[in-house]
């Protein structure tokens, strides 16, 4: 690699080029340009990075090791992914999801379920130190009941994933909430004590906001819809709380630590288990198999067991595990609701991530971040300014590196010195770091985090923005502090 530092005007060439096409494909898609349009446009943004990195001298191969050094650093998130998409389809089928809604009709209210949606993911990602988790499972869950009460999908995920952020920032068994203080050089729980400052007010008027707006929202829906509603559940699926053991076993999995993949996958193992115990007509349904078997063979007339529903429920839980599944009934607004994508249905959302760490990758290994950084650091001169500059360049690297654990890592490296040297507590910049990177990283489509939640959700990034107040607010938020000087704790103190 040429040591001939990249000038600042080839650095944001790409970024202005991505921003370009990316608006160009929102108008003219809307929702449908994470179907291939933006990967493409990531791509080519992509191009543009490393053709102008070839122009500064910087050597081929260098390029391409960082675009593969920055794919393979997401390889346990796109498992993850595929395992979410193979768990989502197990407990659809079990009946583990629809018996979270069919309970959750009955108990939450339409006027405080934004309200109560952000408290549960709230309560859930603390104790499992998992924003992404919460939302595969609960967030799932508390999304169909909120479509069954006609709330507004993005307004539901924004309460979803409001909630779910505040309990992961929070919860010491959270992997940004321990990388944060490592980066800044305090220990854990000074920065979460210290985080309290910043999050609590964020989060009090992210509930007040949920509760005001369903105060205010009208929604059609009676008592008589939910009673045909949980008829037709009724009807559907075998409903017990007996279901509800398997996503307790996964959360205690997740709360000793097990690693997410393999808590996940025993997660989708033990829903299609639950699935041939409790639901066999739905195990026939998904197999296309026949609705009745006559016992003939030895084995059959011996156990008991069909031999052809043995066959059925090993076809009925891949597919449900692998594939797009569906549970038909009466009711149409249901059919909607007990429907799930399984792994497939998370394919553009891997495919979105792999072009987007291309990009990533790219811009890294031109120098284009590192010099863009650089170049915003000149301007902090004040505490309140170094602040600021440091929330902008987490919510840069989201957008750019589409990964928030870059957006971590790049920004506690490069201002820990200056923070350093006006005396400033590195528990600020930790604050700083998980006010400004973990929670923005949703909220950029084509990140990591974006595009899997809009994954898991079915819910467009651009959809549930504007309801994600918390994830808005607490960069904001921190900001504030900073340039008031609250709460800003120095090195002497």
């Amino acid at each position: 690699m040429n040591k001939n530092s990249i000038s600042l005007i080839d650095s944001i060439i790409p970024i202005i080029i991505l921003i370009c096409l990316l608006a160009l494909n929102v108008f003219l898609y809307g929702d449908g340009s994470l179907d291939g349009a933006n990967q493409l446009a990531l791509l080519l943004g992509t191009g543009v990075a490393m053709v102008i990195g070839l122009k500064n001298k910087i050597d081929w191969n260098h390029i391409l090791k960082g675009i593969s050094k920055s794919i393979s650093a997401t390889t346990p998130a796109l498992i993850i992914l595929l395992l979410i998409g193979a768990l989502a389809g197990t407990w659809l089928i079990s009946g583990i999801v629809p018996s979270m809604i069919y309970y959750g009709l009955q108990i939450l209210n339409p006027k405080i379920f934004l309200f109560a949606s952000c408290i549960i993911c709230a309560i859930v990602s603390l104790a499992s130190g998992s924003s992404w988790s919460t939302i595969a499972t609960v967030g799932i869950a508390l999304l169909g009941i909120g479509d069954a009460l006609e709330i507004s999908t993005g307004m539901v995920a924004g309460s979803i994933i409001s909630g779910a952020y505040f309990g992961d920032k929070l919860s010491p068994l959270s992997d940004t909430t321990n990388l944060a203080p490592a980066m800044a050089g305090t220990d854990l729980f000074t920065h979460i004590r210290y985080m309290l400052y910043t999050t609590v007010p964020s989060y009090i008027i992210t509930l007040v906001i949920f509760l005001f707006i369903g105060f205010s929202i009208d929604t059609t829906v009676s008592n008589n819809d939910i009673e045909v509603l949980l008829q037709t559940l009724n009807q559907s699926f075998h409903i017990t709380p007996w279901l509800f053991l398997v996503p307790a076993i996964l959360f205690i999995l997740i709360i000793k630590k097990v690693p997410s993949i393999p808590a996940l996958l025993i997660g989708a193992l033990l829903g299609g288990i639950f699935a041939i115990i409790f639901q066999p007509d739905i195990i026939k349904q998904i197999a296309d198999s026949g609705a009745s078997f006559v016992k003939s063979h030895p084995f059959e007339v011996f156990t008991g067991i069909e031999l052809q529903y043995l066959k059925a429920s090993y076809m009925g839980v891949i597919n449900a595990m692998g594939n797009s599944t569906s549970i038909v009934t009466d009711n149409t607004m249901m059919n909607d609701l007990l429907s799930s994508g399984g792994m497939y249905g998370m394919l553009n959302t891997i495919w979105l991530i792999i072009c987007a760490m291309c990009f990533g990758g790219a811009m890294e290994a031109i120098g284009a971040l590192k010099k863009i950084s650089q170049s915003i650091i000149r301007y902090a001169e004040s505490t309140g300014s170094l602040i600021a500059a440091t929330a902008c360049t987490c919510l840069f690297f989201n957008t750019t590196a589409s990964d928030q654990y870059l957006s971590i890592v790049v920004p506690g490296k490069m201002y820990s010195d200056a923070f350093r040297k006006k005396n400033l507590a590195p528990e600020n910049l930790s604050r700083t770091l998980e006010d400004s990177g973990t929670v923005t990283s949703v909220l950029v489509p084509w990140n990591t985090c974006g595009a899997t939640q809009s994954g898991v959700l079915g819910v467009a990034t651009i959809i549930y923005l504007p309801f994600c107040f918390f994830n808005i607010i607490s960069p904001i938020m921190t900001i504030i502090y900073g340039y008031f000087d609250i709460k800003i704790r120095r090195i002497k103190d």
